[in-house]
């Protein structure tokens, strides 16, 4: 099938490129790229350099460039180098003929695959295959295969090894280059900047087919190759495996050692089994997680490309951030924003809820980071960083954007202002325990991020006697483009939120677990006190509430008073195309055009409201809304599903799923600031449109819930989902919604469709009609 941006699939598991555009190397750079969770590796060509956007991105190396204030994950010397010089003329996607070419990536199995029949000036004809991997099996390994095959003869030098010129966004970040050869194996050791992190690439190569008629080893600046000469005759081929391991010294003691010992297996056991090892991993992924989508392949492609793209950004070997765009390249530095709880964490709660908890245990174990910024603000308890690395301390600076106009920077308080992210991780802890019934995870870590962010709030708010209540004030909400609000709806009600949550879960720790209790309390140096005042603020906290004639909720306090104008009017007033509009004197911050979903963010996560308040305050934000963010589509898309907007919520759900494929991001620059690569949000938002939208999925105190909007475009919806130890198969149709239970459910789940409730024993299967009622 064919698809937007010159891009095809055959059966919705694979993205096909079969024309080469050298304009959208940013963009096919981040769509076709592979990854782990550990590495992630840019979806470029072997012969490509620093021009091109080679990457690859290692997770847990922070550091800050020698002449830079970004502190960002480093991009590694590139151990898949490869360059073919065929009678002496570089193998080029710029230069020659090339027929028959074609790239895909497998979306299964995360396999690149690179096909093309290449002719230079001379006529020498040669034919390329390159199939690369990212191993789930070894997650340090990336492995690759390249096959040539000569129709003339002719003259070969394949140059092949590790290459250190990278690219980097803000500066070098390596002080060392060491390159050696260590018996069969090549090597490239790093040393970086700040924190002196030993960063090791090692290659490893088997040569198959055509014998080489001479090898030497080549040392350049920062690179160290292999010049394999070859005199080939028509029909000859040659196969190289390559095998490349990238350790460091943050993630193991011994990280030279280690990485000589894993290439050394790796070639030993040769492409096709670390493969088999790797796909096996993908196998059990996509058991749980895969989305299917019946009479609809474009949709089913988009699916499945943005669930894989949320699963390569989530490290699953340690307790580490899912970056913003994640490991595509180094933007927003690979850090965790509050997208990692509210779009990133939804599918892995009912899919791998082991996952979740180690996302969530990642914010436990950076709480002294959280605690930090609050001293260093003036308040107390957990106030975590906006952008949040390996530490938890705050990543980025307050000198963001540069002022176009004027080539001034400008200062943001998304640092200080936004103080939305401490509850929206108290939230996401506890749709954790909802969906899971974990309670150990509450008692070792859980209870003491909500207490700390409880005190963080009570810290922060302030009681307006003359109104006899507390308003928080000095904010910045989802909203970015308006700082220096007061009472943001969403900030109110998502702090009330958490303070419920840690008086629930203090109030279950006195009954079931007292000595736990008393043991944190104690660490804490609280005591039993501290709820007074958290009570307090849950009964007193202002919550903007629904106009009594419209039913609309105010974004903040003035809101309703700013220049009512449209996104397109307000674009007409900007003197240069990249002006940043929000604050301090952007084009936005005096209208009431939104960057992205605020108040209806709010009623995306809180699910309290009416069809009739969900459908009257999407009509008001929805015109003015920019959606100068990924993270905006996906929700306008949810809310318009329980809305009853069927069409405007299919429209968004394509805005979402489109964002990276089709290049369909507005944005990437913005304010001077280089904003690409893949929108990690965006992709997980995609899961939370079809499963918490069209499908209607929602936990219950004693089950689960569906409330199907099945699309028109689409005949069928399979999925799967996981609840406190129950494993659930879910097809949706226009008739009729089956449930089938896992044959080791630990007893009956109740499922609910409309007034219908069926208790659906392990092994059983129950069909309900799609507008309710049993079948």
């Amino acid at each position: 099938m064919e698809l937007q941006n010159n891009l095809h699939t055959e059966d919705g598991w694979q993205i096909i490129e079969r024309a080469f555009d050298p304009e959208q190397l940013v963009t096919t750079g981040s769509n076709f790229m592979l990854g782990n969770g550990y590495l992630g590796y840019r979806g470029t060509f072997a012969e490509w350099e620093a021009e091109q956007y080679v990457a690859c991105i290692v997770t847990d190396t922070w550091d800050t460039a020698a002449d830079s204030t970004w502190r960002e994950l480093c991009n590694v010397p590139n151990g898949l180098f490869t360059r073919a010089l065929v009678a002496g003329e570089p193998l080029s996607a710029f230069t020659g003929e090339t027929r028959d070419y074609e790239r895909r990536l497998d979306l299964r199995t995360g396999l690149s695959t690179r096909c093309a029949t290449w002719s230079g000036a001379a006529g020498k004809s040669i034919t390329l295959k390159v199939e690369k991997f990212a191993s789930y099996d070894e997650v340090q390994l990336v492995v690759m295969r390249y096959h040539l095959e000569a129709h003339a003869d002719t003259e070969l030098i394949l140059l092949t090894g590790i290459d250190g010129q990278v690219w980097s966004l803000n500066g070098e970040h390596f002080r060392v280059y060491e390159p050696a050869v260590e018996g069969a194996l090549l090597r490239l050791s790093t040393r970086t900047v700040e924190f002196d992190t030993q960063i090791e690439v090692v290659e490893g190569l088997r040569l198959t087919g055509k014998a080489p008629v001479r090898t030497t080893i080549r040392q350049e600046e920062r690179r160290i190759l292999r010049e394999l000469r070859f005199r080939m005759r028509a029909g000859d081929a040659i196969t190289l495996e390559k095998v490349v391991a990238i350790t460091h010294s943050n993630q193991c003691d011994a990280p030279r050692a280690e990485a000589l010992a894993l290439v050394t297996r790796g070639v030993a056991a040769g492409f096709e089994a670390l493969y088999a090892a790797h796909r096996a991993h993908w196998d059990a992924i996509w058991a749980v997680s895969d989305i299917e989508i019946g009479g609809n392949l474009e949709a089913q492609v988009l699916a499945r490309f943005n669930l894989y793209h949320n699963i390569i950004a989530t490290p699953t070997h340690d307790k580490l951030p899912i970056g913003a765009r994640g490991l595509s390249c180094q933007v927003y530095q690979g850090a965790a924003f509050w997208d990692q709880e509210i779009f990133n964490l939804p599918m892995f709660l009912y899919t791998q809820p082991e996952v979740a908890r180690q996302i969530l245990e990642y914010r436990h174990v950076t709480l002294p980071g959280a605690r930090k910024k609050a001293r260093d603000l003036g308040y107390y308890g957990a106030f975590y960083a906006w952008t949040s690395g390996k530490t938890g301390e705050e990543l980025f600076p307050d000198y963001f954007f540069t002022d176009v106009l004027t080539g001034r920077p400008i200062h943001n308080h998304f640092n200080s202002w936004q103080i939305h992210i401490s509850p929206d991780i108290v939230y996401a802890v506890w749709q954790y325990y909802e969906a899971t019934g974990d309670w150990d995870f509450i008692v070792q870590a859980g209870a003491e991020i909500a207490f700390e962010v409880a005190q963080f709030l009570v810290s922060h708010v302030y009681f307006k006697k003359d109104k006899n209540r507390y308003e928080f004030i000095r904010l910045l909400g989802p909203d970015e483009y308006h700082e220096n609000v007061d009472n943001n709806a969403y900030t109110n009600y998502m702090a009330h939120y958490a303070l419920e949550r840690a008086l629930l879960i203090f109030e279950r720790l006195a009954e079931e677990n007292p000595a736990a209790l008393e043991v944190l309390l104690a660490r804490l140096g609280l005591d039993a006190s501290v709820t007074a005042a958290w009570q307090d603020i849950v009964e007193l906290l202002y919550l903007p509430q629904p106009d009594p004639e419209t039913g609309v909720i105010e974004q903040c306090d003035g809101f309703f008073k700013l220049e009512d104008v449209t996104p397109a009017e307000l674009r007409k007033r900007l003197i240069h195309p990249e002006e940043y509009w929000g604050w301090p004197n952007g084009i936005a911050v005096e209208a009431q055009v939104l960057k992205q979903a605020d108040v209806l963010q709010l009623l995306a996560q809180i699910p309290r409201w009416p069809v009739e308040i969900l459908r009257a305050n999407y009509d008001y934000y929805e015109p003015r809304t920019e959606h100068g963010s990924s993270l905006s589509p996906s929700v306008h898309a949810l809310i318009a599903t329980k809305a009853g907007l069927y069409d405007e919520a299919y429209r968004y759900f394509m805005e979402a799923a489109t964002i990276d494929l089709y290049n369909m991001s507005k944005k990437v620059m913005s304010g001077g600031s280089f904003l690409g690569g893949i929108h990690t949000a965006a992709a997980g938002g995609v899961w939370i449109m079809i499963v918490q939208g069209m499908a209607g999925f929602a936990v219950t105190e004693t089950g689960v819930r569906f409330a199907p909007a099945l699309p028109a475009q689409w005949e069928a919806l399979r999925f799967s989902v996981r609840v406190r130890g129950h494993a659930l198969a879910v097809e949706i149709t226009a008739e009729a919604l089956t449930v089938r239970a896992g044959e080791e459910n630990p007893g009956a789940l109740p499922v609910t469709v409309g007034e219908e409730t069926v208790a659906v024993a392990a092994g059983e299967t129950a069909t309900f009609r799609s507008d309710g009622g049993v079948k």
